[in-house]
């Protein structure tokens, strides 16, 4: 799976590598988890307060709306019922996306703000439409892994100067793409066992063309302003197209 945001990195290229699915126990691969009741996804729970925040952010969030209308444009219509799945993680991991199920999995447990969850949507969206255009290989070819988390990490606003700031991490020379870099490492040792060498490694390899490519933004959104301007041009873009 591809992952957002833990805190660490996990395990070492020794052991046998689950790709992250241990960090979501609900779809563990080695174990069937019995169905939540009603109870526990009753009005006042966590499944509850996530439901609604993701229904919030994929009708009002410019990212989210923009890269929804792409997908949809790309032959992969995203339904809410069928494409995102709020459950319960382990560690500080706040999403991921399984490519098996092409299913968003949203960590009920870790995500309680609203700009929170528009990150998470969106960096997650991200890699859903990677997969649509692309046919990453997210199992069996790392530089596919890597190429997607640096966009995820680029063009979703984790590094935005604002989110940064949060993190007590302040302004040298090229912050962007330092904390971009920074971002993909730190997701692959989520997913991969492998050491942070070979993780960072294979970011330099890909990291320029990957950083570079901006689509379906046009561009890198630093702000919801910015991410509101480059849903416009993809309206109108796309108005233009289907005039031709």
């Amino acid at each position: 799976m591809a992952s957002e945001q833990p805190e660490s990195g996990r395990g070492s290229s020794e052991e046998e590598d689950d790709f992250g699915y241990g960090l979501f126990p609900e779809r563990s691969r080695s174990e069937k988890k019995p169905p939540k009741n009603f109870v526990y996804k009753s009005l006042f729970t966590f499944n509850h307060k996530c439901h609604v925040m993701l229904k919030i952010a994929l009708e009002n969030n410019p990212y989210a709306k923009l890269l929804l209308d792409a997908m949809k444009n790309s032959g992969c219509t995203v339904f809410k019922d069928r494409h995102f799945s709020c459950e319960d993680c382990d560690g500080c991991v706040s999403g991921g996306f399984d490519s098996s199920t092409s299913q968003i999995v949203l960590c009920q447990n870790n995500i309680h703000y609203q700009s929170h969850m528009d990150r998470v949507v969106t960096h997650e969206l991200i890699h859903a439409f990677d997969h649509c255009r692309a046919h990453v290989d997210w199992f069996n070819n790392m530089k596919h892994l890597a190429c997607s988390e640096i966009r995820a990490a680029n063009l979703s606003g984790d590094c935005t100067l604002l989110n940064e700031m949060s993190r007590f991490n302040f302004g040298l020379k090229q912050h962007h793409q330092a904390c971009v870099r920074y971002r993909a490492v730190r997701s692959i040792l989520a997913v991969r066992k492998v050491s942070k060498e070979m993780a960072e490694k294979t970011v330099d390899e890909v990291f320029e063309s990957c950083f570079n490519d901006h689509e379906p933004f046009g561009r890198v959104p630093h702000s919801k302003s910015d991410a509101k301007h480059a849903y416009k041009n993809f309206q109108n873009r796309d108005r233009y197209d289907g005039n031709l």
